[in-house]
């Protein structure tokens, strides 16, 4: 009797942290969060290059390098060996001017996202710290679970567009798969902490057990909840064309402490959901062995 009460308060213990966990996770903005100084910092250093009259580049792709010094080419001695060695150095620390080009062409700034709006990161971006604090850009803007078309350039093709129409409905569908599972997740911890909660406090084993049957099915729609979440982010980084979804390799990208609280709570929800179910078999297991006791003092008499 004791170690099913221990069971049941331990896991109305961890089904309540659970519930903690879980409601700051909805309630923050860290899901995924983007660090976009590095690429800033290169496109600044990039457009004061091109700025400097000693930049010199050529249209072919496979020489998008600055032209080597004299001193340089003295060094070398006209050996193909050290000026390879120069130009592959060279190549290193300078992207091809194209494709630093299409990449600086599009602003991207430090942001956070959560299931309910996107926020620029505090202290990261000064220029847009600036425009926030004259009011001219908001801090965040909220992400919207209703159909709105894109402005789009004028110049697609139709096929072009058609797909980007496509993936807009496809992203849509994943966000609202995402809130709306990770809402039922915590209703229905919440409905299984209540019942568990009467259970304890009346010794009702099938509360109990129904408790824990509720925490095990909130665990499952916060798998779906989770797994729907990722899958959006990774379909929005794929999304095509590149040059207008994707983002480049020198900006940081990963999942932040709300994402990590949410997966805490569902490891929590699926604990306290066995150690609730658990319980009541304890209860059983003993009442059975008691009973096999007596019946056999009565079959063996005084």
């Amino acid at each position: 009797m004791a170690a099913m009460r221990i069971l049941t308060v331990a896991g109305l213990f961890l089904a309540f942290c659970a519930l903690g966990l879980i409601a700051i996770a909805i309630s923050t903005d860290s899901w995924y969060e983007t660090d976009a100084r590095r690429h800033r910092e290169r496109c600044k250093s990039y457009s004061s290059r091109r700025n400097d009259p000693g930049y010199i580049y050529t249209s072919n792709n496979n020489l998008p390098l600055r032209m080597l010094p004299k001193d340089a080419n003295a060094r070398s001695g006209g050996s193909g060996i050290s000026t390879g060695m120069l130009l592959r150095a060279k190549r290193h620390f300078l992207p091809p001017a194209p494709a630093m080009e299409s990449h600086c062409s599009r602003q991207y700034n430090s942001t956070i996202t959560g299931l309910w709006r996107k926020c620029h990161r505090e202290g990261f971006d000064l220029e847009t710290e600036d425009l926030i604090f004259k009011g001219l850009v908001p801090r965040c803007t909220p992400i919207k679970y209703y159909y709105s078309s894109s402005a789009l350039p004028r110049n697609l093709p139709i096929n072009l567009t058609k797909t980007i129409r496509q993936d807009e409905w496809h992203a849509l569908h994943l966000k609202r798969m995402t809130a709306s599972f990770i809402g039922m997740a915590i209703s229905i911890i919440l409905f299984g902490w209540i019942i568990g909660m009467l259970g304890c406090c009346k010794e009702h084993d099938l509360m109990q057990y129904v408790a824990g049957l509720l925490f095990l099915m909130g665990g499952t729609c916060c798998i779906i909840s989770l797994c729907t979440c990722v899958a959006g982010i990774n379909f929005e980084l794929s999304r095509y064309p590149r040059y207008m979804f994707g983002i480049p390799e020198d900006i940081s990208h990963g999942y932040g402490w709300s994402m990590f609280c949410a997966w805490g709570g569902l490891g929590l929800t699926l604990l306290a959901g066995f150690l609730c179910t658990l319980a009541p078999s304890l209860k059983k297991s003993k009442s059975g062995r008691r009973s096999g006791a007596t019946l056999l003092i009565d079959v063996a008499g005084p």
